[in-house]
């Protein structure tokens, strides 16, 4: 069994390290459709049906759960990579006016 680190060691991964590294040589980490395929079984194993859970929908969802968290707009819009605010509110499904709100009242 291959040595990976757990869920919570990912912090703690330095940058040339991955979370998913690849057993293959010439790449240090596995590819998008890879992912997407572990992420799959994963899904189907405990039940799932894997067309209603993919890779994007869990990065939203987790994005989401933040939002709904700290309401820091800000923060999760650095933790996606957006570079305007607006893309992260249409990303969320929120309402601009309070987005923008509540960005306004939260410091990063």
């Amino acid at each position: 069994m291959m040595n990976r680190p757990g869920l919570f060691a990912a912090a703690h991964l330095k940058p040339e390290q991955f979370l998913f590294p690849s057993r293959v040589s010439e790449s240090p980490h596995v590819s998008p459709r890879q992912y997407s395929r572990i992420v799959g079984s994963r899904v189907a194993l405990i039940g799932l049906d894997p067309a209603a859970y993919g890779t994007h929908s869990l990065r939203r969802t987790k994005a989401t759960l933040i939002y709904r968290r700290t309401r820091n707009l800000r923060a999760v819009r650095l933790l996606l990579g957006h570079t305007n605010l607006e893309s992260t509110v249409r990303y969320l499904g929120i309402e601009v006016d309070d987005a923008l709100e509540i960005a306004e009242q939260t410091e990063v």
